[in-house]
């Protein structure tokens, strides 16, 4: 419930400037700056003892607002300054700053093969420049072949050679950032590898306890695998159990994502629940004994990280652990429990640890989703009354999850773009096969391998898994299951999470000013859609997209697009690349074409190679160019070069006259520095495509 005062959530009040400060380390990390900021939080400190010391004779219990500030800003800078120095980049000594012919690298994480492809991050412990081998720092992306005769494991230490890039940015409007998710996890550099170019220096150099979990939890998945015969059933069970993830298909995580219903393959408070359910049931006797419950206090709290060690430290299972061990601690001392302060301090403790959770879609998601529940839920679940038992725990379940559903659509909607319209039946679903799972599957684990009883058991997982994934997948394909394209810039996600907070305190304090909030922001809100979406069907542009070996050019009027590519709707790179772009233009008519197909409506002509846009004139050179149906003094704004075309500079130089060249992905390196060469020459303006931003030209 809403805490009737601040001081009884004195750690939720501290954590506001904490958190605002690791923000603004995010957007602006100065790092030139650091010392000053130092300079200030050290006088600040000396300011506060000072005034502490002489709290009495300066009378400053009359200013109690002055220590606030104090501390308000010192948490703010301590933030601030903490996400800073944690970024690996601002280290002197990061092996990007340092010439390198070879980097000794220990693997930090589990290996994950997929499509045949070895993926793993690596600590540089030291590089190696002309024989002289210098310690350094920082973290590698390291992707290789399976080669299948040597497995690489968490601990390994290798020889690699200092061949690596910088993590690449998206090349196409609206693509998902894969520069800054690898960022927020410390990572700036991959190297791509095959088997001959590396060497296996050491094994067995990682924390011993952390090796020895990771091989025990490929033991038992080993174990899920033997017992079990469908593939999709497996890797739920194991995702949601073990947070092993590495063998869950796209499909099983569209289903689950489109239902409302992935945080069910996301191991969590609901598996630690479940565990500390259970060894509080198993433990109840040492409470008989005079130290028997700090003796249970120990065995949980050792249990449930031990737990949390075993699903690889996820954001979601530290926050549980760390709130169900300050819970087990308060109750054996019997001290009083704040749920929203233990909450705030598991917050507090994992943001000092790593200050870039803050950036973390799974940390914003559980902490939003755990409060909301703790304050808002109640709300929600005292708007109906029903005297039958069952109808009553029913609601309360449906409460339950409409909390969570509400709270945590602002950022489903900024980072998944999607809302799932029958979230409540699919929450309700997946309730009592996932507490199958969880309760066989944990009782399975512990067991020793039966025959009779551990393939009677595996049974009983197998098929609860497979009903729940069946009937998702049934609930996926309703119509109207769903509702995409939903858009939101950050402004909107904070105003919608002002309409939604402001709606839930009206339920509890039901002012009219509160309602008046409401209606300022939902304004707000509707005025900043509107304007966009009035832009976008206003807006007439030409994207040339960087599709790597792929071409693709959108031709965008209004809410219609026409689509050149070799790519076709359900292609999983257009679904990647394209689409996002699509959706983020909010255009609903879009036809797909290939470059041998010609188009003829109101806004765009094309007939072989020649395409009238509008006001615009392109030619698409691709070496099957009909040149013969054209005059030689054909004058374009744009010439398209893709799949390495012959008799490039004859055709620029003699054919065709053009305000720009756009050479895209497609075409070979040398092909690119040819046309770059030959675009210089004629003093022509070009975009080379490859490695580069797509190009969006606006058109009239």
């Amino acid at each position: 419930m809403i805490a009737n005062h601040k001081g009884e959530v004195p750690v939720v009040i501290l954590l506001l400037p904490f958190v605002l400060g690791n923000g603004f380390g995010i957007y602006y990390p100065v790092v030139t700056a650091t010392k000053w900021l130092l300079a200030v939080f050290l006088l600040l400190s000396i300011i506060f003892i000072i005034l502490n010391l002489n709290y009495s004779r300066l009378k400053l219990y009359k200013s109690r607002w002055i220590g606030g500030l104090l501390i308000t800003f010192l948490l703010f800078l301590s933030g601030w300054i903490g996400l800073i120095r944690h970024s690996e980049l601002n280290s002197s000594d990061h092996f990007s700053k340092l010439p390198a012919q070879f980097l000794v690298v220990k693997i930090n994480n589990e290996p994950v093969l997929k499509n045949g492809l070895l993926r793993f991050t690596a600590d540089v412990e030291a590089s190696i420049n002309k024989w002289k081998k210098c310690a350094t720092s920082g973290t590698l992306l390291v992707t290789t072949k399976d080669s299948g005769a040597k497995k690489l494991y968490y601990g390994d230490e290798l020889l690699v050679p200092a061949k690596y890039n910088a993590v690449d940015p998206p090349f196409i409007p609206a693509e998902f950032n894969y520069k800054k998710y690898m960022a927020d996890k410390n990572i700036f550099y991959q190297a791509f590898l095959v088997p001959k170019q590396y060497v296996v220096l050491n094994t067995g150099r990682g924390n011993p306890v952390i090796s020895y979990a990771l091989r025990l939890r490929q033991r038992l998945v080993e174990k899920l695998k033997n017992n079990m015969h469908d593939s999709d059933a497996v890797a739920v069970a194991s995702t949601l159990i073990l947070g092993y993830r590495a063998d869950l298909s796209n499909d099983v995580l569209e289903a689950y994502s489109k239902t409302g219903t992935l945080y069910v393959l996301s191991v969590s408070g609901a598996q630690v629940g479940i565990i500390y359910f259970l060894l509080i049931l198993s433990l109840t006797f040492l409470d008989r004994y005079k130290h028997g419950r700090l003796i249970k206090a120990f065995i949980i709290i050792s249990f449930i990280w031990y737990y949390a060690l075993l699903t690889g430290f996820s954001i979601a299972v530290c926050r549980a652990v760390v709130m169900v061990s300050m819970i087990t601690i308060g109750k054996t001392f019997n001290r009083y429990i704040n749920t929203l302060n233990i909450l705030a301090a598991a917050a507090f403790l994992l943001l000092v640890y790593n200050p870039l959770f803050i950036a973390e879609p799974g940390f914003q998601l559980s902490f939003a989703a755990v409060s909301g529940l703790v304050v808002f839920q109640p709300l929600i679940y005292q708007l109906l009354k029903f005297k039958n038992k069952w109808a009553d725990r029913l609601w309360s379940v449906c409460s339950f999850m409409f909390t969570v559903q509400a709270i945590t659509f602002p950022f489903s909607a900024y980072y998944f773009h999607q809302l799932p319209v029958y979230f409540l039946i699919s929450n309700l679903f997946v309730i009592v096969p996932s507490a199958v799972i969880m309760y066989a599957g944990i009782l399975f684990l512990m067991l020793p391998q039966i025959p009779v009883l551990s393939s009677i058991i595996g049974f009983i997982l197998e098929n609860a898994t497979i009903m729940m994934n069946k009937g998702l997948a049934i609930i996926e394909h309703i119509p109207y299951s769903g509702i995409g394209k939903i858009w939101l810039t950050k402004p909107e996600c904070l105003l919608l999470y002002a309409v939604i907070i402001c709606f839930f305190y009206f339920l509890y304090d039901k002012k009219g000013w509160v309602i008046k909030l409401v209606l300022v922001f939902t304004l707000l809100l509707c005025l900043s859609l509107s304007v966009k979406r009035f832009n976008n069907s206003q807006s007439n542009n030409i994207a040339w997209l960087n599709l790597k070996k792929h071409y693709g050019i959108v031709f965008k009027r209004g809410n219609e697009v026409i689509i050149f590519s070799d790519l076709k709707a359900g292609d999983k790179i257009y679904q990647y690349s394209i689409q996002p772009y699509l959706d983020s233009c909010q255009v609903g008519d879009v036809h797909v074409l290939n470059l041998n197909e010609d188009v003829s409506t109101g806004w765009i002509i094309k007939k072989y190679n020649f395409v009238q846009f509008l006001n615009k004139r392109i030619f698409i050179f691709n070496g099957k160019s009909q040149n013969n149906l054209f005059p030689p003094d054909l004058k374009t704004d744009y010439i398209y070069l893709t799949g390495n075309p012959d008799n490039l500079q004859y055709q620029i130089n003699n054919k065709y006259g053009n305000e720009m060249l756009v050479v895209d992905g497609s075409n070979g390196d040398y092909f690119v520095s040819r046309a770059e060469q030959v675009a210089k020459i004629k003093r022509i303006a070009y975009k080379i495509l490859k490695r580069n931003n797509s190009l969006i030209s606006v058109s009239n």
